[in-house]
């Protein structure tokens, strides 16, 4: 789908940088800036003749941690600022209903060892939305410009929050997007959940012809009818040249090779930076409604990255 810019961009907080979102029915945000940009994760159904590979995910080799936050700190302070930068604004691409904010408001360590990424139904700033007057804040965060880097094990562990209309996510993006735009930046979904959707979460690729709604990807569900909302999970990928593989809890449930494209361009073989969000809303999730409580938290244990030897 064409990158459009929305009305209102989203903004980081290094001067001069703005962003821009693309987005199909299950498209998230892209991030445009004059030196860096930045694109939210996209959800799409699995391609026919795709498949699940279930198992255990492969033990990552001789590694060295390239990058690591355990998030510690005392309660209520910000992000470390030499690796993540906080993007402000809203979306009117994906019809999230939040405004992102900087600083600690909506996203602050709690103090034991924790990220605390928090949407709120208020307004405190009368911020203005691609619909009128911003009804909720949150947060979105990304290591542009900090870090990136290609191939090794990225990983999380993460509390999704519950609800109508909550829309986490811990993805990636290629760190040419500022020369080559979306798709053929590439982005890598590690993992995106949608509150209808309380026992599963997505991974997905996208580039150039396999981008939005036919991005290549597949769910993972707990068994036993478990959600993901009621504890912490850990969620990674494996990624070496020409292949990329998806686990929950150290159980894998994809694997992707050039050969799932269709002909299509693999764009996977260069770094990627990091970003973490919780949305409010969307085309996707849909908005919240009567049933969803607020605040709503994402909580972050740690993010690490390690590169194969």
């Amino acid at each position: 789908m064409t990158v459009r810019l929305p009305r209102h961009a989203v903004r980081t907080q290094d001067p001069g940088t703005a962003a821009v979102r693309p987005r199909s029915r299950r498209r998230r945000t892209a991030l445009y800036a004059a030196s860096l940009l930045c694109c939210s994760a996209v959800l799409a159904t699995l391609p026919g003749g795709a498949s699940a590979a279930p198992g255990s995910a492969p033990a990552p080799g001789p590694a060295a941690l390239s990058f690591e936050d355990d998030f510690d700190g005392p309660a209520g302070a910000a992000v470390d600022g030499s690796k993540w930068q906080l993007e402000t604004g809203d979306n009117v691409n994906n019809h999230e209903r939040q405004f992102y904010t900087g600083g600690n408001d909506n996203a602050a360590l709690d103090g034991q060892g924790n990220l605390v990424i928090t949407a709120r139904k208020e307004n405190p700033g009368d911020y203005r939305c691609w619909y009128g007057t911003c009804e909720y804040t949150s947060a979105r965060l990304n290591t542009a410009g900090r870090f990136a880097a290609a191939y090794g094990h990225v990983e999380a562990r993460i509390k999704v929050p519950r609800g109508q209309g909550m829309w986490p996510a811990f993805w990636m993006l290629g760190d040419d997007f500022g020369n080559v735009g979306w798709p053929q930046s590439g982005e890598i979904d590690v993992m995106e959940n949608v509150g209808f959707e309380p026992g599963t979460v997505h991974g997905t690729l996208h580039g150039p012809g396999y981008s939005g709604a036919e991005g290549v990807g597949a769910g993972y569900t707990l068994p036993n009818g478990a959600v993901f909302a009621d504890d912490f999970h850990t969620f990674a990928v494996d990624w070496a040249p020409d292949s990329i593989t998806w686990s929950v809890d150290g159980n894998v449930f994809q694997r992707r090779t050039p050969a799932d494209l269709g002909g299509n361009e693999w764009v996977f073989n260069k770094p990627f930076f990091l970003i973490l969000n919780l949305a409010v809303g969307g085309s996707w999730p849909g908005d919240p409604d009567g049933s969803t409580v607020f605040p709503a938290q994402l909580v972050v244990d740690y993010v690490r990255v390690t590169a194969n030897g």
